[in-house]
């Protein structure tokens, strides 16, 4: 079965963007930050957004020129199958993007026995919020940014209960950035 990886930035003080959304404050990926965001994205054939969050996401990547320092990952993020978690969206957008509009635990399982490469989840917090809550994420990867920001967005807010995780690996970064990876414990 394929796992659900959530690969997000996050505020010392655990949160993942300021109240209105900002990330101003969060890290611009090093070298070794890259290759670890490129690692997951390699290990991965599918990738989760939030309606929220894709709606900025598919046209930041599309808009890349092939000048751009960045445009091999941003085809990378252009020609992965997206899956839009959604209870608004009618139609889908963007290149390789595909609607998601029942039940969410539903949805997860029914991804997760497909074949292939594991699943990648960038965001939005809400979504990430429900996902975490219900148990759904199976490995963490938290790039823990060496700032404060006081109040913002939370993916933690929705859980009702403990869950147990178990440490895979730390990596510092030059940056002041750690990397934290956890695995969901079942119990």
């Amino acid at each position: 079965m394929r796992k659900l990886k959530l690969q997000m930035r996050i505020s010392v003080d655990g949160y993942v963007a300021t109240p209105d959304g900002n990330e101003d404050w969060s890290w611009y990926p090093d070298e070794k930050g890259w290759q670890l965001i490129n690692e997951l994205a390699d290990s991965s054939d599918t990738l989760l957004l939030g309606r929220k969050m894709s709606e900025a996401f598919i046209p930041h990547f599309e808009g890349f020129k092939p000048e751009d320092n960045k445009y091999d990952f941003a085809q990378k993020m252009v020609n992965i199958p997206k899956v839009i978690f959604t209870k608004s969206l009618e139609t889908s957008f963007g290149k390789n993007t595909t609607l998601a509009k029942g039940n969410l635990a539903e949805e997860i399982a029914n991804l997760k026995k497909q074949e292939g490469k594991d699943i990648l989840v960038y965001g939005g917090a809400s979504f990430v919020a429900s996902l975490i809550a219900g148990g759904h994420i199976d490995e963490f990867y938290l790039f823990v940014t060496p700032v404060l920001i006081n109040k913002g967005l939370s993916i933690f807010n929705l859980l009702d209960k403990h869950q147990k995780l178990r440490l895979l690996s730390v990596t510092p970064l030059a940056s002041g950035v750690v990397v934290l990876c956890y695995q969901l414990k079942n119990e």
